[in-house]
């Protein structure tokens, strides 16, 4: 009997050791290790496996890797227009853009010669979200005479963007300074070609020639296409005017922010300008200024801190109007 057991004891070894997930000696694979087979609910037996290739039956050892349907890309949910309602019968109140304001240093948002809500209507802008401390630094360019480059460094030092509103005669005599405030990332917007009172057109392909021409010369000059602003001269504009100018293309841009700055034979007060800039600023305000004024540019570096040191930040239009 014990000699029975010797030599059944070889046997037993070896079947222990390739059935416990071990590598036999002189095999360097390791053994498959197999998955059990689920079983279908209501069944005792596991179900049939394909036939493998190149096999006669199937392994029933072997569970079949699933195929898995592909995944449908999500539908983009189409973009919601906000509704404003029917167009404004009667946005302004004068055809002269103007402001009215409320106690110095309050920061309190003026009234304008329109409502915000009705220009809004049209893409329109003088004013953001009361609720945020942020000015849109805007420049009419009517021409050069020595201080746009001071501005373009106080914006600098403030690492501040803004859209300078270019006439005719500003993009045919200062064409590098047009490729300068390009190149320093601020936005280009339409003064038209040559300042006229734009509320007197009646036809909309003269006002259209007056925008186009200022356009197809920045084009010109920098390669770039002229941003989507447009400042009618001394905000003179009528509700048809807005109306032309977004078919065109552009949102019209006045201000809640100014002062007499355009005299250029009778400049305002540099300290009286800081105190009236920083008493009447506001959330949101669009603030105009006139790259003509030697005021503007002694004055900017400076009047940038003390909106600052007030909590305000500076933002690009593009910010304001969207794309």
């Amino acid at each position: 009997m014990k000699s029975k057991i010797l030599k059944v004891l070889p046997l037993l070894l070896a079947v222990c050791m390739t059935g416990c997930g071990n590598t036999p000696p002189g095999n360097s694979s390791p053994l498959q290790t197999i998955a059990p087979v689920a079983l279908q609910p209501g069944t005792s037996e596991s179900p049939s496996t394909p036939t493998q290739e190149g096999s006669d039956s199937a392994d029933p050892n072997i569970t079949p890797e699933p195929t898995l349907a592909p995944t449908p890309e999500p539908t983009p949910e189409p973009t919601q227009t906000p509704d404003l309602g029917p167009e404004p019968t009667k946005v302004f109140e004068s055809e002269s853009w103007w402001l009215s304001y409320g106690e110095p240093g309050a920061q309190a948002q003026p009234r304008g010669n329109a409502k915000q809500s009705d220009l809004s209507w049209y893409g329109s802008y003088y004013l953001g979200s009361p609720d945020e401390k942020v000015v849109y630094l805007t420049f009419d360019c009517g021409y050069e005479n020595g201080n746009t480059e001071l501005i373009l460094t106080a914006l600098k030092n403030h690492n501040a963007k803004a859209t300078f509103f270019m006439t005719g005669q500003f993009l045919e005599t200062a064409p590098d300074l047009v490729k300068r405030i390009l190149e320093e990332g601020h936005e280009a917007g339409n003064h038209t070609w040559n300042h006229p009172d734009m509320s007197a057109f009646t036809d909309k392909a003269d006002f259209q020639k007056e925008l186009d021409d200022v356009a197809n010369l920045y084009l010109e000059i920098t390669g770039t296409e002229i941003g989507p602003y447009y400042r009618p001269p001394e905000g003179r504009c009528t509700e048809e005017n807005l109306r032309w100018a977004k078919d065109l293309g552009y949102h019209t841009i006045f201000w809640a922010l100014a002062h007499v700055d355009w005299y250029t034979d009778n400049q305002p007060d540099p300290q009286e300008s800081i105190n009236l800039l920083t008493s009447r600023v506001s959330p949101g305000a669009v603030v105009l200024l006139h790259n003509t004024s030697q005021t503007n540019g002694a004055i900017l570096d400076d009047l940038m801190t003390k909106w600052e040191e007030l909590g305000y930040s500076f933002r690009p239009l593009s910010d304001l109007t969207g794309p």
